[in-house]
């Protein structure tokens, strides 16, 4: 039986390539080979990775545990995927909030610019009690794995539905086995990590044995940190099977089949050999190949590409760990057949991080008191300026999970299947202790940014554009009533308004339109049509931009517990209060530019109708003050020619007609309009170019709302309400800066005192303030940053509130 490809998905990144100093060590030859030319292994790997840029996002939400009915604001960091620098490639990002069943139950569109951005969601009131996912991707991520997306876990209590509620603790753990390289085979000395975690997920203390079909014991093994540990296995020759039993510290015991042994194959071993190198092991069973291939990747860059000999089924090599990028590297094998078999993978961390230094005026404070905070940034001593968000929240028994840095993120959690338990130790921690427990983690998790059939195959054309200037809205055109693409039919998208803005876009060979929409913000209504004097026959359909694939689910168990009953109707309480006395205060918008030139820019003739004597028939206004458009009634009704005065001719083709910025093909309904509604006739007295289509002159008439005035659309045009990016709403937050705001009798009981998504830091430290609320207590301060050059950093501590005198 051929070996399987590793039970991790494989993943990499692109770029430059770096062949690492190796040594020979051991009964095998190691032969580097130039980058492009291992079998064309390497060469594939950089032709895929040269087709466009990889981007991460980052999403710092601004508390890890809400209430139904509160506000969740989140600022979002995107950045390269091989050095993390801040990636201007979108101007778009978009979140979701998922149930347990990955169905969205909100959906917005970010505005990024300069690599941030900024949003928020209201959670319903009736939103149940549970566990979500937080997603984030951009157009052109959804080209690649969702696994690449950004994704983290909050908890929403609904205080209203938990009174009575409860759960009872359970004993209840899960143990997986995960063989190093992906595979068991029999004969080979293989390592077999494994990871035993409770019921909620976290990894629980236990020991265990190994046995065969006959019941005899094989291997032992105990958990480390975290419910992870390793243990040495050989497979004995022969149809045999094994099961490991694990024995929880409560004596509760877990019996799990170990993964398949294959009878022939490869195994890949990894040690860490020094202070300065890694050494591979390769061992083979001797029906197969003694050629094989090591590609060692770290984010999008090529660090180590050579052909290994093998001399009786096994081979080895040193690698300097100075070669690697920091944080997750993968090293893949190949066989002679160009077929990736094993996949290991290794944690570096990073020597250096943006060092956020934030530092409180006072130890302590009282009730509703000023907090003034001094932040800087520095790499390592030198000041580093970078973009920050910072948050401030109570701390109690419901929201103990820390949240994740962002350094933390993007160097190890976002390169990981799996959920990853205290990442945070894995970059603070030293010693043997901590080596080891970063080795078990990798043994125990592993995903790629891409599958290795995409990166082999073929080039294939991107389905998914960058969106550079704002969100791109997209449409399918078919013939009616069949699915049989529309191509080369010239479609239009406006918005009603009294701000004249228009697109248009011609359907590729899929028949799918493409419209950029510019800083288009908040709900709105557009209007999608094509005209029907070219095609009659078009069925407009407006895509979802919405990414329709999901990650593999890694369900968090929740359930409502009796023991915090308390907590639960206090957080009621307090919801309740905030939303009685907030008033309008968490409905406030930044205000947003506007752009009030036509998308024509200045029109040669403008008429405001209200200055000229008022007809009742919209031909009497034309004919006589609108002398730029020539009114012609031939057998088919109204006709509206422009006179092109720079040639002074006739144009002898209707113009496009607007209405409030939306086509009207039909000259004779524009004709029966009363002109009683409109307040303004801008006339654009030559041929216009726009887009893939040529107008003969414009003629736009603007009513006094925007809003179209019930004017009778033609019946093909698709009207739909559509999202653009979200408007900025304001964190407001109350200010006890005068003796009557001190004194004021309006109950403050904020659990989340402040949330600022733009501080900039430069050479000299930032200043931010704000004031405590009426609730005594513990509260965290929490400050996530990136700068221009890839160095990303967090920061934490603690504020102590105590009750005024």
């Amino acid at each position: 039986m051929e070996p399987t490809i590793c039970k991790h998905p494989l993943s990499i990144g692109t770029c430059a390539a770096l062949l690492l100093s190796l040594a020979i060590a051991g009964p095998a030859v190691a032969q580097t080979a130039p980058l492009d030319s291992l079998g064309g292994i390497t060469g594939k790997l950089l032709r895929y990775n040269r087709r466009g840029p990889q981007e991460k996002l980052f999403l710092h939400l601004d508390r890890p545990l809400y209430l139904s009915g509160e506000t969740m604001w989140f600022k979002a960091y995107a950045v390269d995927a091989t050095y993390s620098r801040p990636l201007t490639l979108s101007s778009v990002a978009y979140v979701e909030v998922l149930d347990a069943s990955q169905r969205p139950v909100l959906q917005g569109k970010v505005a990024l610019a300069k690599a941030t951005g900024q949003g928020s969601f209201v959670l319903p009131a009736s939103l149940p009690a549970g566990n979500y996912t937080v997603r984030a991707y951009t157009s052109w991520m959804k080209n690649f794995s969702p696994e690449a997306y950004f994704h983290t876990t909050v908890t929403v209590i609904n205080a209203a539905a938990a009174s009575g509620a409860s759960s009872k603790d359970s004993a209840a753990a899960d143990a997986r086995f995960f063989p190093e390289g992906g595979n068991l085979v029999r004969g080979l000395r293989s390592r077999v990590a494994f990871k035993i975690t409770d019921k909620a997920g976290h990894g629980a203390a236990a020991e265990g044995k190994v046995l065969n079909q006959s019941g005899t014991v094989v291997a032992t093994f105990r958990t480390a940190r975290l419910g992870m540990g390793s243990f040495a296995f050989t497979p004995a020759a022969g149809p045999d099977t094994y099961t490991a039993i694990v024995t929880l510290a409560n004596h509760q015991t877990v019996s799990h089949k170990l993964p398949a042994v294959f009878e022939q194959g490869y195994v890949l071993r990894l040690e860490d050999s020094g202070p300065e190198q890694l050494t591979l092991t390769v061992n083979a069973t001797g029906t197969q190949p003694a050629t094989v291939y090591l590609l060692g990747h770290s984010r999008q860059q090529v660090a180590l590409a050579t052909r290994l000999q093998l001399v009786e089924g096994q081979g080895q090599l040193v690698v300097s760990k100075r070669a690697l990028l920091d944080g997750v590297s993968h090293f893949t094998l190949f066989n002679a057949e160009q077929q990736p078999v094993c996949e290991r993978l290794y944690f570096r961390p990073a020597p250096q991080a943006l060092a956020i230094v934030a530092r409180a005026d006072k130890l302590q404070y009282t009730t509703r008191e000023k907090v003034t905070v001094q932040v800087s940034t520095t790499s390592p001593q030198t000041p580093l300026a970078a973009q920050l968000s910072m948050a401030v929240y109570r701390l109690d028994s419901l929201s103990r999970v820390a949240p994740v840095g962002i350094d933390r993120y993007l160097h190890l959690t976002s390169e990981l299947q799996g959920a990853v338990e205290n990442p945070n130790y894995y970059f603070t921690a030293t010693g043997p202790e901590a080596t080891e427990a970063a080795d078990n983690l990798m043994l125990t998790q592993g995903w790629s940014r891409f599958r290795w059939e995409e990166v082999l195959a073929a080039p294939k054309p991107f389905a998914y554009l960058p969106e550079p200037y704002g969100p791109v809205l997209q449409a399918q055109l078919t013939r009616a009533g069949t699915r049989q693409p529309r191509t080369n039919v010239i479609t239009y998208l406006a918005s009603p308004s009294r701000l004249t803005h228009l697109t248009n876009s011609t359907g590729d060979a899929q028949g799918v339109v493409r419209f950029e929409l510019g800083p288009l913000a908040g709900p709105r209504e557009v209007m999608l049509q094509t005209d029907p004097m070219q095609d009659s026959t078009v069925q407009i359909t407006v895509l979802d931009p919405f990414s329709a694939r999901y990650s593999t689910p890694s369900p968090m168990p929740f359930g409502l517990n009796s023991r915090f009953q308390t907590d639960y109707a206090k957080r009621h309480f307090q919801a309740q209060v905030q939303t009685v006395f907030a008033g309008t205060s968490r409905s406030r918008y930044a205000l947003e530019p506007v752009d009030s030139m036509a998308f024509f820019g200045k029109p040669d003739e403008t008429y405001l109708l209200d200055k000229y004597t008022r007809f009742k028939v919209l031909e009497e206004v034309l004919r006589e003050y609108v002398p730029g458009v020539v009114v012609r009634i031939r057998k088919d009704g109204f006709h509206l020619l422009v006179v092109d005065k720079i040639n002074k001719t006739v144009l002898q083709e209707n113009p496009m007609v607007l209405l409030d910025g939306v086509p009207v093909f039909n000259i004779n309904k524009i004709m029966a309009m009363n002109p009683l509604k409109i307040r303004k006739l801008d006339v654009v007295d030559s041929r216009y170019f726009h887009g893939s289509a040529i107008y003969n002159g414009i003629v736009s008439f603007t009513t006094y709302k925007g809003d179209l005035e019930d004017f009778p659309l033609d019946p093909r045009v698709l009207v739909e309400r559509y999202e653009g990016v979200q408007r900025q709403r304001e964190f407001y937050a109350p200010r006890y800066d005068t003796p009557q705001a001190q004194q004021s009798r309006l109950p403050d009981l904020r659990n989340l005192l402040y949330w600022n998504p733009n501080i900039s830091t430069g050479p000299d430290a930032k200043t931010v303030d704000f004031y405590t609320g009426d609730q005594a207590g513990r509260y965290l301060v929490v400050l996530q940053g990136l700068a221009a050059n890839g160095l990303s950093g967090s920061h934490s501590f603690v504020l102590e509130v105590k009750p005024a005198l």
